[in-house]
């Protein structure tokens, strides 16, 4: 939503202030003799900036006449490229503030309109880096070529020592550089914008509805793996096992099948042993055998 507010404003600001500038320069010429002297000469330059086609009349002091002169440079491409990008942000941030107040419904509708403003706001923010990074060097580019003592040493007359030249009007950079500032404002506010824009879209969204496992869900999921893996350390391997004899295979299974019927017959029912009855007729001796009756207690 801050895009809806500041992008078209911040984006005119930009523009406006680099394709309206005009710069102005002047420069006196006083010869030895006095009698070709030039009290004012202007030089005027503008958008977009091509230096090599602006020219002025210069005094030649000994001859008794005057050159022309050419300024060095052409620095249109980056400063057009500027305004473009400038002018392209501001249509494009225009048509998204209708979008969002009076088509929300639509905007949002199969994800789309979302997915086509992170796209843009993408591509804006990335033009506007480059443009502007572009214009910063241009412009001090701008500066050394109208630099007074520049254009001073392009006049035949001041670099001789009797003739006097002075400069008695500089242009103003204050406009050039605010352009400047601006160009890196939007690249924040386009940046910034990408994080608003990625939210609404079903990328994040869909995120959300899966969220990660949180530190507490991952420490559980560790302790379990780490008690499974002590677990299957705790029991044999069948193929490192130690190899056992016939005898000793035979005598375990034997002490398995004894303490197996041991248990059973603990856990069973009370049962009676019927044998052959013995009768004891004196003391010490068996007389006869009768059924005798052992019970079990539990």
């Amino acid at each position: 939503m801050c895009m809806v507010i500041f992008a078209p404003i911040f984006a005119i600001c930009a523009f406006a202030t680099c394709g309206g500038y005009y710069g102005h320069l002047q420069v006196k010429v006083d010869c030895a003799d006095r009698s070709q002297s030039n009290m004012s000469i202007n030089i005027d330059f503008a958008y977009p900036f091509r230096l090599n086609e602006v020219h002025f009349k210069a005094p030649v002091c000994e001859a008794k006449r005057e050159e022309v002169i050419f300024l060095d440079g052409n620095f249109s491409s980056s400063a057009q490229f500027f305004l473009t990008v400038g002018v392209f942000a501001f249509l494009y941030s225009l048509l998204a503030t209708i979008v969002y107040v009076f088509y929300q419904k639509k905007y949002l509708r199969n994800n789309r309109g979302p997915l086509v403003d992170f796209v843009v706001s993408v591509i804006f923010s990335s033009m506007w880096l480059v443009s502007s990074c572009c214009w910063a060097k241009t412009l001090s580019d701008i500066k050394t070529a109208t630099n007074p003592t520049q254009v001073l040493l392009l006049i035949s007359a001041c670099r001789t020592q009797e003739n006097k030249c002075t400069v008695t009007q500089e242009p103003l950079w204050s406009r050039l550089n605010t352009s400047a500032v601006f160009g890196f404002v939007n690249v924040v506010l386009w940046a910034g914008n990408i994080w608003f824009v990625f939210k609404e879209t079903g990328w994040y969204k869909t995120g959300q509805r899966y969220p990660t496992r949180s530190a507490s869900g991952k420490r559980t999921s560790e302790m379990r793996h780490r008690l499974y893996s002590e677990s299957s350390f705790e029991q044999p391997v069948e193929g490192f096992a130690p190899q056992l004899t016939r005898q000793e295979s035979f005598n375990l299974q034997v002490s398995r099948q004894g303490s197996f019927n041991q248990a059973q017959v603990n856990l069973s029912l009370p049962h009676a042993y019927l044998g052959k009855p013995i009768m004891y007729e004196g003391e010490n001796k068996v007389a006869s055998q009768g059924p005798m009756i052992f019970v079990n207690e539990m």
